[in-house]
C-alpha cells in the first residue's frame, strides 16, 4: 500500500487522529518514534527555523524542504504548501506535481493570495485553482491526499457563512480533505463539519481538546506552529533562567542527550 493510500485510509476511519509537524529532519525522526500515523510540514515553522517570517519561503525553497522530510521518516507526509505555485489554476495542478514528486502523501493548498490589500482569492477563482488541483491529484500514479483551506478567519474575514460555502464548494470541486485555519469556536467547528460532506482537519489551540474536537465531527487535527513556537518558548525560558537568576535547572527538562544520539545514530 503507498503511502498515499495510507494517509487516506486514515481519514476514512471512524476516529480522530493527530498530525504533528516538525520543521526540519531531527523533529521529524523524533517524532515518529512517539506513534503518530503521519506527518505534516508547517510553512511557519520551517520560516521561523530559516529566520524568515512565515509566507517568505519560496516555493523552490519549500519542496526542497519536503524531500528533506519525507527522506528523514517512514511515515506519509503531507505538506502545507501555502497559496502553491502561483495564482492560476494551472499552476495549482503544477503545485500537485511537484508535491508527489517530492514523495509527499498529500498536501494543502490555501485560497489566501498573499497580497494584504486583497488576501482571499475571489469565490470563482478560489474554486478554480481548487478543482484544478484535485483534477491533477487523478492524474497521478499513486493516491494522494488533497486539502483545500478557506483562510477567511486568518485574514480579517471572520464569516462563517463564506467559508462554509467556500469549503463546500471545494469538496463539490473534488478536494479530499477541507480546512479552515483560524477558527475557535467549537460551536463554529461543529457548524462546519455538519455542513460539509468531506473529513475536516483543525488546526489545535489551547482552548480545544481532542475531546471535544472528536464531538464536534472533526477527523484531523494539525498542530500548525504549535511545536515550534513550544521549542522557541522553551529556549526563551531557558534563556531568561540563566539571565535573570543565574541557573540552569531548565536543563531537567531537557530531552537526554544519550536518547537522542542513540535515536540518530540508529539509522
Amino acid at each position: 500500500m503507498d503511502k498515499g493510500r495510507i494517509f487516506r485510509t486514515l481519514h476514512e476511519g471512524e476516529d480522530l487522529f493527530v498530525v504533528p509537524n516538525p520543521w526540519d529532519p531531527g523533529t521529524t525522526r523524533f517524532l515518529e518514534t512517539f506513534g503518530f500515523k503521519a506527518l505534516a510540514t508547517s510553512s511557519a515553522g520551517f520560516a521561523f527555523s530559516r529566520a524568515l517570517p512565515d509566507g517568505a519561503v519560496t516555493f523552490d525553497a519549500m519542496m526542497a524542504h519536503c524531500k528533506d522530510i519525507v527522506g528523514a521518516t517512514s511515515l506519509p507526509v503531507s505538506a502545507d504548501l501555502e497559496k502553491g505555485k502561483g495564482d492560476s489554476p494551472d499552476s495549482a495542478a503544477e503545485t500537485i506535481f511537484a508535491a508527489d514528486a517530492a514523495g509527499l502523501a498529500g498536501c494543502s493548498i490555501e485560497d489566501h493570495t498573499g497580497d494584504p490589500e486583497h488576501p482571499i482569492y475571489d469565490f470563482n477563482q478560489a474554486v478554480e485553482r481548487v478543482a484544478a488541483a484535485a483534477e491533477a491529484t487523478r492524474a497521478l500514479k499513486h493516491d494522494f491526499v488533497f486539502t483545500a483551506r478557506a483562510e477567511n478567519f486568518l485574514w480579517g474575514r471572520p464569516d462563517l457563512d463564506d467559508t462554509i460555502n467556500r469549503l463546500n464548494a471545494f469538496a463539490r470541486a473534488g478536494a479530499d480533505v477541507v480546512y479552515a485555519p483560524g477558527i475557535s469556536d467549537i460551536a463554529m467547528i461543529r457548524a462546519i463539519c455538519q455542513a460539509v460532506p468531506k473529513p475536516v482537519n483543525v488546526m489545535a489551540l489551547p482552548s480545544l481538546t481532542v475531546a471535544e474536537l472528536r464531538d464536534a465531527g472533526v477527523r484531523r487535527v494539525t498542530l500548525g506552529p504549535r511545536l515550534t513556537t513550544a521549542a522557541f518558548g522553551a529556549v526563551r525560558r531557558a534563556v531568561r533562567e540563566i539571565l535573570d537568576s543565574g541557573t540552569f535547572t531548565f536543563a531537567n527538562d531537557a530531552e537526554p542527550f544519550a536518547t537522542l544520539q542513540a535515536l540518530y545514530a540508529a539509522r
